[in-house]
């Protein structure tokens, strides 16, 4: 029984280091790069593809520097990058007043000339 026991332990042993290492280094093997998943798109893809990649990366890179920007506040990442979005969409509201407040001011001032000049 000792030498069964102690045969039985090593196989199992042993499969689950087959398992452990051997599973990933398949998956290692046989997952496609880059490059040849890029040659299984349609042409279109291609293209739009090359196209677009140099704006994924400026995107990914602002992103990137947001958020170190965000980690140097002493406030949780996304508290910090919340407090961001808040103030932008502050920024955007008050853009939109004072172009609604100049177009009120324009429609006055033509209104005014239409008066006067007859």
């Amino acid at each position: 029984m000792s030498r069964a026991g102690t045969w039985l332990k090593m196989l199992t042993v042993n499969s689950g280091v087959v398992c452990c290492v051997g599973g990933p280094a398949f998956v290692q093997y046989i997952r496609p790069t880059d490059e040849e998943l890029f040659k299984r798109y349609n042409p279109d893809l291609q293209k739009r593809s090359l196209e677009e990649g140099d704006r994924r990366a400026r995107d990914f890179d602002e992103y990137v520097t947001k958020l170190k920007e965000w980690s140097k506040s002493d406030k949780h990442i996304w508290i910090a990058a919340q407090e961001q979005q808040e103030q932008r969409r502050l920024e955007a509201q008050t853009q939109n007043t004072q172009a609604k407040e100049d177009a009120r001011v324009q429609r006055e001032e033509m209104r005014k000339e239409l008066l006067g000049g007859k």
